[in-house]
């Protein structure tokens, strides 16, 4: 990959990852909102918006920070299998993307729920609908933010360790015998 292509590449995935992590921190925000707001109105409007901020900004900012780390991987020296530190956060990135696919459906559901919450009385079957909105969402995105982070952490720091294919690379570019 020319210098020039390689520097484009690395600033859409940096501007995809941060951007992910930066979502996944509104929709946190959101989903604080619904697990603690009395009002209704506050806690289907959470519901709402969770639902567009995940399909609309999280997944796609997920799928192209995927893609634009496995083209970073195979298109610069680090290789995707030469170094533990690159192997690790690309299968961290595969699942956190994998579980927010999987998860993404759940809060359409309950975003419908929210919508036909719209205009129930307290007292009729509004009150059963509420109740199952008021629980929130922060497990699925707290936990999604952690392993964000530790990607982000150990794409910074670059731990050391290379992994037998990336040895063996290493020692026939160097034209050392291979055992």
């Amino acid at each position: 990959m020319s210098p020039g292509l390689r520097k484009f590449a690395l600033a859409a995935h940096l501007t995809f990852s941060v951007g992910w992590i930066g979502t996944v921190v509104a929709y946190l925000a959101l989903g604080l909102s619904a697990a603690t707001s009395q009002d209704a109105r506050t806690v289907r409007a959470a519901w709402i918006a969770m639902e567009l901020t995940g399909w609309y900004v999280i997944v796609p900012l997920a799928l192209a920070s995927l893609l634009t780390g496995l083209v970073m991987a195979l298109g610069t020296r680090w290789g995707l299998f030469r170094h533990y530190w690159v192997l690790f956060s690309f299968l961290l990135t595969v699942l956190a993307t994998v579980v927010l696919l999987l998860h993404m459906p759940d809060v359409s559901v309950l975003a419908d729920v929210a919508q036909q919450a719209e205009g129930a009385t307290p007292d009729g079957d509004g009150e059963h609908l509420l109740s199952r909105l008021s629980g929130g969402d922060l497990l699925h995105p707290g936990l999604g933010l952690v392993v964000l982070l530790a990607i982000q952490v150990m794409n910074v720091y670059k731990p050391q360790g290379m992994t037998r294919y990336g040895w063996r690379k290493q020692q026939e570019q160097r034209g050392a015998p291979v055992p």
